[in-house]
């Protein structure tokens, strides 16, 4: 190989080394722009070549104008005048080749822009002939290429730099075709990205308000400037819910025109029911009166899309988006689409939630005593905490019976939760309370009880526990007797502060035929409570997993001696203690008064 002596003139690159160097930077760059410094010197080192000049264009007008010639070494930049510039979209490369005028005075009336945006930087650079390049970058996107000659040179010379231009103006197109891609591919992983966020806070939620409320604040100003989120009212009108907006007065402005503006939601209203469809509005919003969309002496908004938030077959209320920029792409308007979509089942979801939840509290109401009945020598208290953020009815109830001779309380819990439950749960009730109010004895009851469970042939098992309480002839307090099938023993606090378990033992209701209960008596004194209560009491666990069942007699000793608000303080103890822990809780009192 002989080595060039050190004074030799660098040998220019061949044609095919710099098309090599374009395509290797073309397809790292993040710009096309970005590589403009290499295709004009490339272009320039072409025979007969005394400048290299590119322009592009949008459909908005030009961008830039640029030139290399042989007597300047940087490429110089010019934002060239509007005018009509030629559309190219899918369209191939033209080719043409002008005579260029040597001076103004020989130029055609027609002005130097019959010979290209470039021709009279050509003509100042010594060209005498133009060999132009017209190409598509992309959608609305458009450039071309311009080399002037320092002589007229044969129609095979001509040829050969037309294909060079073509091969740049593909390196480029390809360049560009890659980086809008990547683009492309970005927006739609952020788009993606969004919506799976959107769902999450969506999903958080089953306050239909507070989750719209999460929308507009986690769409703008991800998604648009501003939102506005209205839902129909029973009577059909939109009412606004949730308004954000970058600018904090525009959002302050847009809060009190939602709420005055008959026009905002008229206007609303009618579209979605006439479109049924997010639409973007922007030159048509001149007809209508927008200043309600922006405060005095700010722009008003370039463009809007209205979504109906509609699931299940119901128009549930309507997305509205606020832009700064005109154009808004239609694969943005098909991602406002699902978030409206995304929204109105999230929506339409927490509504059927509400609807369920009451229908379940009403159920759970009809499971329960509406009131505990008044009794001359004792306290009574009850409550009842759901655990379990379900919608199913759960299996926990109690009730209080009063005789002339006797009142009775019982508690007890059907294992699971749902229809079923409900259904063992209100047998259960009922049929202990038609017993005892007939003055069955309680282990009499408790096996008749059980019998019919049995009979009934369900799976599911039973615990209850019955207290007949009997005043004492002396007036120093009353007799208890307790009959238990499976449940938690209750606890009695005596009136010093003392706090005991008792453990009446008894099997499961449900499980086995015949089987006979017996009952254990515990004396109450001036003063003791009797308490009653369900295993979601004690099972209710810290965020360590240690369970209120250790907590709970010095819960008894600081509560139940509380007249009237006993068992609810109990059970907002246990339920300030759960972290862990879905069972339904039920606790019933009876305190003793100190004097009769």
């Amino acid at each position: 190989m002989t080595q060039q002596p050190e004074n030799a003139t660098p040998r220019p690159p061949q044609w095919w080394e710099s098309v090599h160097r374009l395509w290797l930077q073309a397809m790292t760059v993040h710009d096309v722009t970005m590589i403009a410094e290499s295709v004009y010197r490339a272009l320039a080192q072409l025979p007969d070549v005394v400048a290299a000049a590119g322009c592009r264009w949008t459909r908005d007008g030009p961008l830039y104008l640029r030139l290399l010639s042989a007597q300047d070494a940087p490429v110089r930049s010019w934002r060239p005048a509007d005018r009509d510039w030629p559309g190219t979209d899918g369209c191939p490369p033209v080719v043409p080749t002008h005579a260029l005028p040597t001076t103004r005075s020989a130029a055609s009336p027609h002005d130097d822009a019959q010979w290209g945006p470039a021709g009279s930087l050509l003509r100042g650079a010594g060209a005498v002939q133009v060999v132009e390049c017209v190409f598509a970058l992309g959608t609305g996107d458009s450039a071309g290429l311009w080399l002037g000659l320092r002589r007229p040179v044969s129609p095979e010379a001509l040829e050969e730099l037309r294909a060079r231009l073509v091969q740049v103006a593909d390196i480029l197109t390809a360049s560009n075709h890659r980086i809008q891609e990547t683009h492309r591919h970005e927006r739609r992983r952020a788009r993606d990205a969004f919506l799976a966020e959107a769902s999450l806070q969506m999903d958080a939620s089953l306050d239909a308000e507070e989750t719209l409320r999460r929308v507009a604040r986690l769409a703008v100003p991800a998604v648009a400037e501003g939102c506005l989120i209205h839902l129909t009212g029973s009577d059909g009108r939109l009412r606004p819910v949730a308004v954000a907006h970058v600018a904090a007065s525009t959002q302050r402005w847009l809060t009190q025109a939602a709420e005055q503006t008959l026009w905002l939601t008229a206007a609303l209203h009618g579209r979605v029911h006439r479109h049924g469809a997010a639409l973007l509005y922007d030159a048509e919003m001149r007809h209508h009166d927008v200043a309600v969309l922006h405060p005095p002496g700010s722009s008003p908004p370039s463009a809007v899309t209205v979504s109906p938030l509609a699931a299940r077959g119901r128009t549930l209320g309507t997305l509205t988006f606020l832009y700064g920029q005109d154009h808004v792409e239609d694969a943005h308007l098909q991602m406002v689409q699902d978030l409206a979509g995304r929204a109105a089942l999230a929506i339409d979801t927490t509504t059927l939630y509400a609807q369920r939840r009451q229908h379940v509290e009403l159920l759970q109401k009809h499971l329960l005593p509406r009131a505990l009945p008044e009794v001359a020598d004792l306290d009574l208290s009850a409550a009842y905490a759901v655990g379990d953020a379900s919608l199913d009815v759960g299996g926990d109830f109690y009730d209080v019976v009063v005789r002339p001779d006797r009142v009775c309380l019982f508690i007890g819990d059907v294992c699971g939760r749902g229809a079923e439950a409900a259904a063992f749960t209100a047998l259960a009730r009922h049929t202990l309370r038609t017993l005892l109010k007939e003055g069955v004895a309680p282990g009499t009851a408790m096996s008749r009880l059980n019998a019919a469970l049995v009979h009934e042939g369900s799976t599911r098992f039973v615990t209850a526990l019955i207290a007949v309480l009997t005043p004492r002839p002396d007036g120093t307090g009353w007799q208890a007797e307790l009959v238990s099938a499976g449940h938690p023993g209750p606890l009695v606090r005596g009136s010093e502060g003392t706090v005991r378990a008792e453990q009446p033992k008894g099997l499961l209701l449900g499980v086995a035929p015949d089987v006979t209960y017996h009952p254990r008596t515990v004396r109450l004194d001036r003063g003791d409570a009797l308490v009653l209560f369900t295993d979601g009491l004690t099972e209710a666990r810290s965020a360590q997993g240690v369970q209120f069942e250790e907590q709970l007699p010095d819960a008894v000793r600081k509560y139940a001696a509380v007249p009237g608000t006993a068992a609810t303080d109990l059970v907002a103890a246990a339920a300030a203690f759960r972290e862990q822990g879905d069972d339904d809780t039920a606790v019933l009192i009876a305190k003793v008064k100190e004097q009769q």
